[in-house]
């Protein structure tokens, strides 16, 4: 099993859960999050003054999948997330060692 984290911008949650419903998928996280890399941020005006915004506001996507289905999610994520621009975000692949579903005691794979 996989743990997959994407980074994404927030207009392109809706278009990357839509993909990932064509796998039929169980489940997924998501949460608003703040953060920079290259984009660094930038500047606004407020009432006549200017201040830096240096965290921006993003969506993280945390999924746990078969290992046979990590090279198609991260292609879904990929294309569906993708603007072209700086800020796309990023994706993450780490192992999973275990799962466990509290309510039945179902474990790894009959897990998710």
């Amino acid at each position: 099993m996989k743990k997959i984290e994407a980074i994404i911008k927030p207009f392109k949650l809706e278009d990357v859960k839509e993909a990932l419903a064509t796998l039929e998928l169980t489940g997924m996280t998501v949460s608003e999050v703040k953060g920079y890399g290259r984009q660094q941020g930038h500047s606004e005006l407020y009432r006549g003054a200017e201040y830096v915004v240096d965290f921006l506001p993003k969506i993280k996507i945390e999924l746990v999948v078969k290992d046979e289905l990590v090279d198609e999610v991260l292609k879904i994520i990929t294309n569906s997330a993708k603007t072209g621009k700086i800020g796309d975000g990023k994706i993450f692949v780490s192992n999973i060692e275990k799962s466990v579903r509290i309510r039945t005691e179902e474990t790894d794979d009959e897990a998710l």
